[in-house]
């Protein structure tokens, strides 16, 4: 990215023959430079050990513009010509620097910086429980507004079942409430494939074999079903009622007029008088802090806006939480990491290639020979991409335990092993522990990846954005790691 951001701004300088003439494109590649990283520096090996990285480093420190750093400069609230000898151009530099700014901001929508008031900034992802959390609002017709708060989104498609109302929220700035919609429309009887046929001596599809399950007395889940499709199937009708997308919509009642000409009035069926416990309620949504059978007093319906379709592209980080009872640990696998070129590689490959690399520049002194035929090993290695978190007390209860991500001591030099990843570096280079709630990994495992996605709006405008996914993991695994290991050696002088 840092380098479509510096050939654009290249392209924007190009654009004035004055500015191409000047050879100002070299002073700001000078002034904003890829560097080269230190072959010897422990930190750069990542860099380094891949052989195409290096390549590709190499062929840009130099000769291109670290556009990245142009842009934090500028959003930070400097101007396009600081630093430069513009000699009478800096009105037409810093005229451009918006141009740049906003052609990525139109292009990839990111989050914004921390502020006093929200230490996070507007990121949506919540490092200690694994899942997104964010919320809307809407304005009601009787006045004020609605906030409902998406506590546990793992990402993927969204949908009116991840949200809960907020009881007396408020997020500000929401438009006037649309006037009460009437529509007129012609109930149709609700079909599904197996249904009962109305008519007698009917042969009825056998694609679909209701007899075939077999619930327990207590699976009510599937007895419910049952019901619903053997019993009550041609009790339900749907009434069609388009609406526009990012609608919060509530019926306030129905007005039926029968064959007969008569009309009812039909409320819904919980906004009768009685405790909530004895309502009845499909498709509504609950109060957040609730046990989950409150629902909210006519929180309504809500339809969030989205695309048609979303194009998602490769794993660019794949992480895989999972426990090993043996070791007594949780580990972070890093299956996918994100090299210094964009593109996502083998976890494993890259934490061997790293490892091979360090070796060659820190090779190990010749061991003495041995005056034993076994030797006492402290403790055995497990891959580079293993990242381990240990089980702590949370602060001020002897009770509840959460995960800290803690480090492997390298088999080259013991320094510890670092996560490559962005998911597990939390709070690592401001040099802040990371913790995870510990019920946040369950036995099956949890796996995260990030992966770009990208859409088109309506007006045709190309939205790109980066996101995380949270899917079931595959079971525990175990790392092998053990402890207080004999060895065995060759023979003296054999």
């Amino acid at each position: 990215m840092l380098l479509a951001l510096g050939r654009r701004w290249q392209k924007l300088l190009a654009r004035s023959s004055e500015l191409r003439s000047r050879r100002f494109g070299e002073r700001y590649v000078e002034l904003y430079p890829i560097a080269l990283p230190d072959p010897a520096d422990p930190a750069a090996s990542a860099r380094v050990a891949h052989p195409e990285v290096w390549a590709a480093t190499q062929a840009v420190a130099g000769r291109r513009l670290d556009g990245y750093l142009l842009y934090l400069h500028l959003k930070a609230g400097g101007r396009a010509a600081d630093g430069i000898d513009a000699r009478g151009q800096r009105n037409e530099l810093n005229a451009l620097g918006p141009r740049l700014t906003g052609w990525f901001d139109d292009l990839i929508d990111q989050p914004s910086g921390a502020t006093p008031q929200r230490p996070e900034g507007d990121s949506t992802w919540d490092p200690r429980r694994l899942e997104h959390r964010f919320s809307v609002s809407a304005a009601v017709p009787a006045g004020g507004e609605r906030v409902l708060t998406a506590p546990e989104y793992p990402g993927g498609e969204l949908d009116w079942h991840a949200f809960s109302v907020t009881p007396g929220g408020s997020l500000g700035g929401t438009a006037p409430a649309p006037a009460p919609i009437n529509r007129t429309v012609f109930p149709a009887p609700v079909r599904f494939s197996g249904m009962p046929l109305p008519r007698w001596w009917a042969v009825e599809d056998g694609r679909t074999n209701f007899a075939a399950v077999t619930p327990d007395s207590t699976d009510l889940a599937r007895l419910i079903f049952l019901e619903f499709a053997l019993v009550y199937s041609n009790d339900w009708y749907q009434l069609p009622c388009d609406l526009p997308a990012g609608t919060l919509a509530s019926i306030q009642g129905l007005a039926v007029t029968d064959v007969f000409g008569q009309r009812r009035w039909i409320t819904p069926a919980d906004s009768g008088a009685g405790q909530n416990r004895q309502h009845w309620s499909m498709y509504t949504l609950n109060s957040l802090g609730s046990h989950g059978d409150e629902p909210a007093d006519n929180a309504g319906l809500l339809l969030p806006p989205g695309t048609p379709k979303v194009a998602t592209g490769p794993a660019l980080e794949d992480v895989v939480l999972v426990r090993d009872e043996s070791a007594n640990l949780v580990w972070g696998v890093e299956q996918t990491v994100r090299q210094a070129t964009g593109e996502g590689r083998s976890g494993d490959e890259a934490a061997a290639e790293t490892l091979a690399f360090r070796r060659r520049l820190h090779p190990p002194a010749a061991p003495d020979d041995p005056h034993a035929s076994v030797a006492y090993q402290v403790m055995s290695s497990v891959p580079e991409n293993w990242i381990p978190f240990i089980p702590v007390h949370v602060p001020g209860d002897n009770r509840s335990v959460q995960l800290q991500r803690a480090a492997m001591p390298s088999e080259v030099d013991a320094t510890p092993v670092r996560p490559r990843t962005t998911l597990l570096r939390e709070g690592l280079d401001a040099g802040c522990p990371y913790f995870v709630n510990e019920e946040e990994v369950p036995r099956s495992g949890t796996r995260l990846t990030v992966a770009y996605n990208r859409t088109r709006t309506r007006t045709g405008r190309v939205v790109l954005w980066l996101s995380v996914h949270r899917t079931t993991g595959r079971g525990e695994r175990s790392s092998g790691l053990s402890f207080d290991l004999l060895a065995p050696t060759a023979e003296p002088g054999g």
